[in-house]
């Protein structure tokens, strides 16, 4: 590809996995944020919650002073307090949605650009179309809420049971669900992850293809699942090319020539327009931050340059 994917994209990394220490929101939240934003290969970057009032307010002027596009992730905040936007118990639902919504509140004071979900838990299939039924509801609500900031909405689809078992896995349940939210919300969008599609047992070809209308953001990483035993089983965003992987530079390549394909990736005259796609990957034990992240750019150059186009 002779073209830089600058002219396609906003090129970004998903903070809190690189550095998974800050993912609860407390850790070394400034110091590291600080390694991305002033890397200038970057030009996005998605935060996710941060406790401390003060260190929001520096990151804020952080995001401000870098010149970079955020995205906000709240599904650490879902996962690590075991919440569930498809409950079947209402209480519990509207709890989940509560939660959302003050993430929707500190993505607006961050300067994010959209705000991201994933579904709960599957609870089985005599019950799925009561889930999403109630995760229909959940997302009206929020998109709703999210429109008042002008920010975009996100459903990310994961696997169904592999590791985080959800109800939205598969690329043609998010279609559908995306097809009906859109008739309300123009905010809505789906995010698709190169990392899950093998634990969802679907080519990138394919769940590209389902949700191609509705795709407004992409991860891109790997994951190991042919080996129960393999310590990043499951979905866990490992390293591109870790023995016993999934996905490398011949992946990569493909998935951005599918996009191509689809016209997702397209020449735009305004930059702020750019979808954002996003490293999504994690150093397992022992493993240094910073050398998973030379290996990300040292894939994207090489996948990049492969692309005939």
């Amino acid at each position: 590809m002779n073209s830089s994917w600058d002219r396609y994209m906003k090129l970004g990394i998903i903070h809190f996995m690189i550095y998974p220490e800050t993912m609860k929101g407390e850790g070394p939240i400034i110091e590291t944020l600080g390694k991305i934003l002033s890397d200038e290969f970057f030009m996005a970057v998605e935060v996710t919650r941060m406790k401390d009032d003060k260190v929001r307010e520096q990151v804020k002027k952080m995001l401000e002073i870098s010149h970079i596009a955020t995205a906000y992730g709240a599904q650490p905040v879902l996962l690590v307090n075991k919440l569930n936007l498809n409950s079947l118990i209402d209480a519990e639902r509207t709890n989940a949605v509560n939660e959302v919504k003050k993430c929707i509140d500190e993505a607006s004071y961050l300067g994010a650009k959209g705000v991201a979900v994933l579904s709960g838990p599957h609870p089985g299939a005599d019950k799925e179309k009561e889930a999403v039924e109630q995760l229909k509801k959940s997302l009206k609500e929020l998109c709703g809420y999210a429109k008042k900031y002008n920010l975009k909405f996100e459903l990310e689809t994961f696997d169904f049971d592999v590791d985080k078992k959800c109800l939205v896995g598969k690329s043609e349940l998010a279609a559908l669900i995306a097809k009906e939210i859109r008739k309300e919300y123009d905010n809505f969008g789906l995010v698709l992850d190169l990392s899950h599609f093998p634990i969802q047992y679907e080519a990138s070809k394919i769940a590209l293809k389902n949700c191609a209308k509705y795709i407004t953001h992409l991860h891109i990483g790997n994951c190991a699942m042919k080996d129960k035993t393999h310590p990043a089983y499951g979905d866990q965003h490992p390293r591109f090319g870790i023995s016993g992987g999934e996905n490398d530079v011949k992946e990569l390549k493909e998935f951005f020539e599918v996009l191509f394909d689809l016209g997702f990736l397209k020449d735009v005259k305004d930059e702020s327009q750019l979808p954002i796609i996003s490293f999504e990957v994690k150093p397992v034990a022992g493993e240094s931050s910073e050398l998973v992240m030379a290996n990300a750019k040292r894939v994207m150059k090489l996948a990049w340059a492969a692309i005939k186009k």
